[in-house]
């Protein structure tokens, strides 16, 4: 078998979207023949890493990427916030990108050197890819995702949304006006789905080629278990991610700060963003100076340690996707406690770690310090969570079996097994599982 990814986002060295994309390359190209077609911008992070067997080409858009790119910094006032606007503004590069590789590739496609061709990256629903319909024009079978998006906004945190300037959020369902919208899913073979929010969203006319397939993934190289972790009196809470609203650092922080008994601990907090100036005051004004840190901005290995050496992963994000950085604490055996709203809540069940129900932030932050107080008192079931959330870590989310998952699913699009892949076979499905009901 021999197939082409395009991976426009597929870069080592930069988080999110990128780092994602690189590994489930790699990780297909451990069980299938692939050339991977990337933008010619991450051709020096991958020449230091190496792609492992796969042949890489890269390919330049830069006409349209670079002015395009400038103007969505403009409109976003910078690059944190204003996600949507910045994945709208990507249209027209995405579609030079696939424009690109089409007439690169055609010849070889036509001629049958490729059994199917795989978009990888990006991962939003919302934008279109031509190359599916002009795949199926010449018979070529055509796989797209893991897609992840189509996430509602918490009616509750209307202000975190204003703060992400988040507007274009109320005109998302326009995507399906755009060329090449209609014709994505249609002619897709197979499409690979992260998560409920996201397979809730997409045509029903595709249900039977949807595929439960999370985008998140596990570098057990960077993040593993550590050989012992001693029980200590004083607890170390860790969180780590951007800083930025939706993500709500603050209620961490604030969580520490409104139950005395957590005083005697420690919260770690790695990341920056904007909220970092927030963060600062919160601690100023109830003087937890002693017992909450604010690190600043981590690399993935330096967090990978900072994660072995802490008992407790709190992630109070109330819009998170994918949550990749839960599987990764889940991978260095730290409980955690997250939100029941979104990727974090499809990650975590009643064995692995603590989900709370979504509310406003004021409960959220009650919510928070109640569990981490019940955590810190008990570590016998830190212990219990930390297990568990291991093995499904890497049972099920590390990047060698999710590339063998995806060739699964193209043997099934060439018709060579008659069984529809399941991606949780080899683990216990979290939404198998009966989850305890969420605290209120």
């Amino acid at each position: 078998m021999r197939v082409l990814l395009l991976a426009n986002d597929c870069n080592p060295d930069w988080p999110s979207l990128p780092v994602v994309g690189y590994n489930a390359c790699r990780g297909i190209a451990e069980h299938v023949d692939v050339v991977v077609a990337t933008h010619v911008r991450n051709k020096p992070n991958i020449d230091k890493r190496g792609f492992g067997r796969a042949e890489v080409v890269y390919l330049d858009n830069e006409y349209v990427a670079s002015p395009m790119y400038k103007l969505a910094t403009f409109l976003r006032g910078g690059s944190s916030v204003g996600w949507t606007t910045n994945i709208a503004m990507q249209y027209p590069p995405y579609v030079a990108y696939e424009w690109e590789a089409w007439k690169r590739f055609k010849p070889q496609l036509k001629a049958g050197e490729f059994d199917l061709v795989h978009r990888v990256t990006p991962m939003s629903p919302t934008l279109p890819s031509p190359m599916a319909k002009w795949c199926k024009r010449i018979g070529v079978p055509f796989v797209l995702g893991p897609l992840n998006g189509g996430l509602r906004w918490p009616p509750e945190f209307t202000g975190e949304l204003k703060k992400e300037k988040e507007w274009l959020t109320y005109l998302r369902d326009a995507y399906r006006l755009l060329p090449y919208a209609s014709a994505t899913y249609s002619k897709s073979s197979a499409i690979l789905a992260a998560f409920q929010h996201t397979i809730d969203r997409l045509p029903a006319r595709v249900r039977d080629r949807i595929f439960d397939f999370p985008e998140v993934g596990i570098d057990p190289a960077l993040f593993e278990a550590p050989a012992e972790r001693p029980v200590r009196e004083r607890v170390t809470f860790l969180y780590a991610g951007r800083l930025v609203p939706y993500k709500c650092p603050d209620v961490a922080v604030l969580a520490f700060a409104s139950n005395p008994n957590l005083h005697k601990h420690k919260l770690i907090v790695a990341g920056d963003g904007p909220e970092m100036p927030r963060l600062r005051e919160i601690i100023q004004q109830h003087k937890l100076e002693g017992c909450v840190e604010l690190l600043g901005r981590r690399t993935q290995a330096e967090v990978g340690q900072l994660m072995r050496s802490a008992d407790v992963f709190t992630f109070p994000s109330i819009r998170e996707l994918g949550a990749g950085v839960v599987v990764e604490a889940m991978g260095c055996a730290l409980p955690c406690i997250v939100v029941d709203y979104g990727g974090p809540g499809g990650l975590i069940h009643s064995q692995s770690g603590v989900k709370v129900s979504l509310g406003d932030k004021t409960l959220l932050i009650n919510r928070f310090a109640r569990e981490m107080e019940s955590l810190a008192n008990d570590p016998e079931r830190r212990r219990r969570f930390a297990e568990r959330g291991h093995r499904d870590a890497m049972q099920i989310y590390s990047w060698t079996n999710k590339g063998r998952k995806t060739a699964d699913v193209y043997e099934w699009v060439l018709g060579r097994r008659g069984t529809k892949p399941d991606f949780y076979a080899d683990g216990t499905a979290v939404d198998q599982i009966s989850p305890e009901p969420a605290m209120t």
